[in-house]
């Protein structure tokens, strides 16, 4: 899998003591006894650990463990490309 997946299930083991053994890419956050408060939780924690943006409603305890990486990733490359721009903007002529 993805970087941005394997640092995702270390997030789950980690953070929220999640057996490792249980995650899979086509897991659901259902599967592993999670709810929405817990996803809401999770995408916080989502959005301080990638410094990605992502709704407390990004995600629901019926969606895999790949589809939230692959929602990590969107965010990312969303967010990099507009980095160097940012700051150049912010010189003046």
């Amino acid at each position: 899998m993805s970087e941005t997946y394997d640092r995702l299930v270390d997030l789950l083991v980690d953070r929220f003591e999640v057996d490792r053994a249980e995650i899979g890419p086509d897991t659901k956050f259902e599967d592993l006894d999670m709810d929405s408060l817990f996803l809401v939780e999770l995408l916080l924690v989502i959005q301080s650990e990638f410094r990605v943006a992502v709704g407390e409603d990004a995600a629901t305890p019926g969606d895999t463990v790949a589809a939230v990486a692959a929602l990590i990733q969107e965010g990312l490359s969303v967010t990099s490309p507009s980095a160097p721009a940012a700051s150049a903007t912010g010189e003046r002529a």
